[in-house]
Parts: C-alpha cells; structure tokens; sequence
C-alpha cells in the first residue's frame, strides 16, 4: 500500500472533487477522496470539507462511522488535519442551526450572524473578503500578501477563545475566520475557491509533517 498525502474526507456534504483538484494543483501526489478507516489511518494529513446544514453533516459522521476513525487518527495519532467551512464548524462542540455534537477537537460553538447587525448587508456572507491574521507566524498563515482575500460563503461562525483564533474577517461585524490548536487547523472560507491565496494556504498546509 502506498503513502497517501492527503485524504480528503468523503462525507457527503462537500464538493470534495475541487479541493482534491486543488491540492493536485499544488503538487500534491498522492491525494485520496475516501471515508475508508484503513485510508484514513495511512494519510499523512487530513482535509475535511463541508457544506449544508450543520445536523446534517454530524449524521453523516455518524451514519458513516467516521468520528471513531477521525478521533483515532487525530488526537491519537495526531494526524494534521484541516477543516473548511462546515468542515472548521465540526471541530468544534455544537451550532445553533441544529442539533448533534461536532468532533469537539476545539472548544467553539457556531452561532448564526444576526442580520439586525448589518445595516443591510446580506445574510448569508457570500463572495471575496480579506482575511487578518492574528497569529502570523503560524505556519499555514504565510502568505505573498499582508492582505490575503479568500471566497467566503456562510450564515454561521465560530466563537472560540482567542487562543484558537487564527484569521478574523469583517463582515458587519469581526468574526473568527480561521481556528488552530496544536495539529488541528480550521478555515471558515474555501481556499479551493480562492485561487493564488487559497494555493498558498493549501500549499502551506500540505508542508505541515505527521509527527513519527
């Protein structure tokens, strides 16, 4: 059996077909779209991505015996592991857009953004936006630019402690755009979707090492 560098998780809820092409793009060999424990087990890093509703996505965890293996390889075996969209909001503990326990790798809780807040700005937050980095010497978080834009598409975000915050965006309000702690990174936006910042982003990611 050969070396898998990246395993995309398979859940269902996500167009796990442009993050797998991305990650080719960057030079990434060995890429798998799978929710095989044995595949899971192999990989050198993790991706999990995800759209939809929250209840929704933690079914299918369920459905498919996928939080057993993801614990074991994560936390156990402290496989590196990248959450986008969806996929960051299942690190964490729960959401209020619908019932079910997320992975709670990260203490962080989703809440919906409140539209009285906006002064006409559209809920859900949708389109390019720039991205702060609050802890810029993470690793992931190198970028050719100070001002990093990324495509964003969501109606919920993560409150967390500023421990785990990584990138802040402005939207109405400033709210938590990426997560880290340890091995275990989150994005709420999509680098598969943001060209030369999302490839960086990526790139970045794809360089972290499994520890021996």
């Amino acid at each position: 059996m050969g070396e898998i560098s990246v395993a995309i998780i398979d859940s269902c809820i996500a167009n796990v077909g442009s993050v797998a092409n991305m990650c080719k793009k960057i030079g990434q060999k060995s890429v798998v779209i799978t929710n095989k424990p044995d595949e899971i087990r192999r990989a050198k890093r993790i991706i999990l991505p995800g759209v939809g509703h929250y209840s929704k996505a933690v079914e299918q965890l369920d459905r498919l015996e996928l939080r057993s293996v993801l614990n074991e390889t994560v936390m156990q075996n402290k496989t590196p592991i990248l959450g986008i969209c969806l996929g960051m909001q299942l690190l964490g503990t729960g959401s209020e857009e619908g019932a079910g326990k997320g992975l709670g790798w990260i203490d962080g809780y989703c809440r919906r953004f409140r539209e009285r807040s906006f002064e006409g700005l559209k809920i859900p937050h949708m389109g390019w936006n720039y991205v702060t980095t609050v802890s810029k010497d993470n690793p992931i978080a190198q970028f050719s630019s100070p001002n990093p834009k990324f495509y964003h598409v969501h109606s919920y975000h993560m409150e967390t402690a500023p421990e785990n915050v990584l990138f802040t965006t402005n939207y109405g309000c400033e709210f938590v755009s990426g997560i880290h702690r340890g091995h275990i990174w989150g994005v709420q936006f999509h680098p598969e979707k943001s060209h030369v910042f999302g490839m960086e982003l990526l790139t970045n990611f794809c360089s972290i090492q499994k520890p021996e």
